[in-house]
């Protein structure tokens, strides 16, 4: 294949990630665009193995080994695991620039006497944050599996310890660029920074999990861009800077939705704090408990019906109930509308995700800002799974550690219906107050569970 059409390709390929990218910003055509990535990566696979290159029967393996783990894990995983599988692909992604670095140093270094300064710094900086994100992304991905506390792993003079590990990984980078161009001067590199990202994430708590996701998804899009320079690709340039400014400006807003800052996010510890007793609050108020057959009457009464869900309607798989619910309702005159937390569940655009599954239609689904000012409007808030999200004490408690978070203000409707199986806390670790308004009403079941029997109740109403 020729030079010049090689490059056309690429640009086509690059065109199509641009576009994917816009098209994802839209819940309506985020379909259409992972079929336009999808289709400019297999350009871009099909152009690279076109080239002059050794070693296909490796290549070829490889790729059928990827492709096997690949559509079974995307097949086999459950929906309450998404999140998991994300924090897993993204640090296969990080550790692979890494070990791209690694490789490409080996291959240059020994037979070109000093490399170029900026082809040593690009190899440097994709190894460091690659091997960051590869290992952050570890832990996260077993913070969110349970296979370790999700709570802060905290320990003393942790930040002195964390200086240090990361100033050695800086020093054993300025000495390749300034002294002997050791591949074993990398590797200790790499090992200090995979040290790091694993004490990186061990102090963030389970609740910041979509923040740290989508941070380290922009780890590995900049090792990607720095890897592409190194290599003088610039498809891996352009869409790992792609990859590297989206998730950036994803950590940003999902910071503002929290109304913290990113530092507070990685240095905070947040979820270290009291745990709710679930059993009445302070001034004695207790939670007031309700049953299917009369959520059913409020339901079929109401004018105008939202549900909030959370990350409880995902680990019942109940989205699909859900819906018949909402269409249920529909059908009796009922205004049904679905409001959407920017942080609820365990990934960025969880909740979106989950409802699009069970096909909730892209114009019933409202972001934060859009459906707040309908609450006090609204007859009847249906809470599924949902716990730090719609926690009154964000706005109302200064001593509370989520106070000025923003808020589903689902306590301003007339009646509040919460589905939870009990009354424990969430991620955030707190009592919500929430439960214990004369407005709500605790309908403690499996989601999946409490919407088939309010579907057999509403029949009867």
């Amino acid at each position: 294949m020729s030079e010049n059409l090689t490059e056309f390709l690429y640009l086509v390929t690059i065109v199509t990630f641009i576009l994917a990218l816009r098209f994802l910003s839209s819940p309506k055509r985020a379909r259409l665009g992972n079929q336009v990535g999808a289709s400019g990566m297999a350009l871009a696979i099909v152009v690279t193995l076109a080239q002059d290159l050794e070693n296909y029967k490796w290549i070829v393996l490889a790729m059928a080994i990827g492709a096997v783990v690949g559509v079974a894990g995307a097949r086999r995983v459950k929906m309450t695991a998404m999140p998991q599988m994300v924090a897993l692909f993204n640090g296969v992604g990080g550790g692979a620039v890494a070990l791209i670095a690694l490789a490409e140093f080996h291959n240059l270094a020994p037979a070109s006497g000093r490399l170029e300064l900026n082809l040593s710094l690009a190899m440097i900086v994709s190894a460091i944050i690659g091997s960051i994100s590869f290992a952050g992304s570890l832990i996260a991905f077993a913070k969110l599996q349970e296979l370790i506390g999700g709570r802060p792993i905290v320990y003393p003079g942790q930040k002195p310890v964390n200086a240090i590990v990361i100033a050695t990984a800086l020093v054993l980078a300025a000495t390749i660029l300034v002294g002997p161009e050791s591949q074993w001067l990398l590797v200790g590199v790499i090992a200090a920074s995979l040290t790091f990202g694993v004490l990186f994430v061990l102090p963030i708590g389970g609740a910041d999990m979509p923040v740290v996701i989508s941070l380290l998804n922009a780890c590995t899009g900049l090792a990607a861009a720095a890897a592409g320079f190194a290599l003088h690709e610039n498809v891996l340039i352009v869409s790992g800077a792609l990859v590297g400014a989206s998730g950036t400006l994803l950590t940003i807003l999902m910071g503002r939705a929290m109304n913290r800052s990113i530092a507070n996010v990685l240095f905070g510890a947040f979820g270290q704090i009291q745990t709710g007793t679930g059993a009445a609050i302070e001034d004695g108020r207790t939670a007031r408990t309700t049953t299917p057959d009369d959520v059913a009457i409020m339901l079929s009464y109401a004018r105008r019906v939202i549900f909030v869900p959370g990350y409880g309607l995902a680990v019942a798989q109940a989205q699909h109930d859900v819906r018949a619910l909402g269409e249920l309702l529909e059908e009796k005159g009922v205004d049904v509308r679905y409001a959407i937390h920017p942080v609820a569940g365990r990934m960025p655009g969880h909740m979106n995700v989950l409802l699009a599954e069970a096909n909730v239609p892209y114009d019933k689904l409202f972001e934060m800002d859009e459906i707040n000012p309908e609450m006090s409007q609204t007859d009847v808030v249906v809470v599924v799974g949902a716990n730090d999200v719609v926690n009154p004490a964000a706005r109302n408690d200064t001593t509370s550690p989520i106070y000025g978070m923003p808020i589903l203000d689902v306590d301003k409707a007339a009646q509040v219906v919460v589905v939870k199986r009990s009354l424990a806390p969430g991620f955030a670790g707190i009592d919500n107050p929430l439960f214990y308004n004369e407005t709500t009403a605790m309908l403690f079941a499996d989601a999946k569970v409490a919407f088939e029997q309010l579907l057999v109740s509403m029949k009867h109403v």
